[in-house]
């Protein structure tokens, strides 16, 4: 299974619409406090813009939602179901994604078998109501440094505020990829911020 460096989370269909004219292939649609029918119906019109695209369509915190309309996966919080029940539910094809913050939970969710770990956050941000204690640079290096000596084969997403300038010195720590969301979205032009994004991680990495 492929998993994208690129990871744009979302919260309408027509922020994804522009993010996969840039160039985006891994969209995560990610929305709270919203009623069944209404999620659903964001969740059908996000995902039919990415198949369109030929994008990865992610739902975040609902594997029942995700089942029923038959999303390729589902991204879990640390609240959320526990990624085994998801895997149960889901069965193996789905892609199941979980939130992380420390070493410990790293170990869990490679011992709980997901997919890819979305580790953070890097910096503050706003489209978090409960934030974790932010890691930084200096907190990915350490991470992403026992994520190797453990011989862990997850691949990490770096979340939390990350901007251009970020991506470099994160993919030399070690990550996978990142995760964006304002960089893109609130971007003069997202389609453009994507591309700059989608460039950006294709670039030759310098080891730290």
């Amino acid at each position: 299974m492929q998993i994208s460096n690129l990871h744009y989370i979302t919260t309408s269909p027509e922020q994804a619409e522009r993010a996969c004219l840039g160039g985006v292939r891994w969209v995560q649609l990610r929305v709270k406090n919203t009623p069944y029918l209404e999620w659903k119906q964001l969740a059908l019109d996000t995902q039919a813009i990415c198949r369109r695209h030929g994008a990865t369509f992610i739902l975040n915190d609902n594997p029942q939602l995700a089942l029923e309309i038959g999303a390729d996966g589902v991204h879990l919080g640390k609240e959320d179901m526990p990624p085994t029940e998801a895997r149960t539910l889901l069965g193996p094809e789905f892609i199941i994604g979980g939130t992380a913050n420390t070493f410990v939970d790293i170990e869990g969710l490679v011992a709980a078998g997901v997919d890819y770990i979305g580790l953070g956050p890097f910096r503050f941000t706003t489209t978090k109501e409960k934030l974790s204690p932010i890691l930084g640079l200096a907190g990915y290096e350490t991470l992403l440094a026992q994520h190797r000596a453990a011989g862990f084969p997850t691949p990490v997403i770096g979340i939390g505020g990350i901007t251009l300038a970020d991506v470099a010195p994160l993919l030399a720590a070690g990550l996978h990829g990142v995760a964006v969301s304002g960089g893109i979205t609130a971007a003069a032009d997202p389609s453009v911020a994507a591309r700059q994004f989608i460039n950006s991680l294709a670039a030759p990495v310098s080891a730290l």
